[in-house]
């Protein structure tokens, strides 16, 4: 594990970096996720093999810190993932990103069009109203979330997989999180990803099928590529399946 302390937000990143020679490639998890937890049995794949890899945590998950005056928007994360990378002295990265990760992954490579050559999502929230998780949470007024709100979710959750990334979250950065992706930011990250100007791809799993945003994408010029016998937790219900569209969408052509 590595780390680097962000003075602007007062706290530690932390990464899991895998060691390699060829492309690197920077993954960020979904809401209440886990770099390692999402990514590590993928990008350890033989069909992905000899690109250095980072798992990161963003704020407020996993191992990374959880500063509590930090806003937890996507562009704030994105400018976090940022500073790493530039401590790294990395550029033209390939950008991996799913769920929220993947609204953070747009918002970086956007703003920053230095440190990204290629973008990969996986289901990412591209405009406003949050999803069938981050909704629910957003609805509860942030308080309330942290003293009971989020123990109850935590109880509530049916995947013993999530339930265990979810465990290592904080309720404030999760709660802050999902009222961000509710409300979303001008410009949309849906209207970001379609003007970006190099490779791109969007990854969507069968079982969340149709889907308005990747019908969107599609019709914008963005490659979208699908996962079978997948839903939302794509890389999760079909590693397999997952690792195959990533290596397409990793191979797409610029617009």
């Amino acid at each position: 594990m590595r780390e680097l302390f962000l003075a602007d937000a007062r706290g530690y990143m932390r990464w899991i970096e895998l060691p390699g020679e060829g492309p690197v490639r920077v993954c960020l998890h979904g809401l209440g996720c886990t770099g390692a937890s999402d990514f590590a049995h993928v990008m350890t794949h033989p069909a992905l093999a000899g690109g250095r890899t980072l798992l990161v945590d963003l704020l407020g998950f996993g191992l990374s810190d959880r500063p509590r005056e930090f806003g937890y928007g996507m562009a704030a994360q994105a400018a976090a993932v940022a500073q790493v990378l530039d401590h790294l002295g990395l550029t033209g990265v390939e950008l991996i990103g799913h769920s929220m990760g993947g609204a953070v992954a747009v918002r970086l490579a956007a703003s920053r069009p230095d440190l990204v050559a290629r973008l990969v999502v996986a289901e990412p929230n591209l405009y406003p109203g949050g999803g069938m998780f981050s909704s629910p949470v957003a609805a509860q007024d942030e308080e309330t979330f942290v003293r009971v709100g989020f123990a109850r979710m935590l109880a509530a959750v049916d995947r013993p997989d999530y339930a265990a990334r979810l465990r290592l979250a904080d309720p404030l950065a999760v709660h802050r999180s999902a009222v961000a992706l509710v409300e979303g930011a001008a410009p949309p990250e849906g209207e970001l990803l379609a003007g970006l100007d190099r490779p791109r791809a969007f990854l969507v799993g069968e079982y969340s099928l149709p889907d308005a945003d990747a019908e969107r994408m599609a019709a914008l010029g963005v490659p979208v590529f699908e996962v079978p016998k997948a839903g939302h937790n794509l890389m999760i219900d079909n590693p397999e399946g997952f690792v195959t569209a990533l290596v397409a969408g990793l191979s797409a052509d610029a617009p």
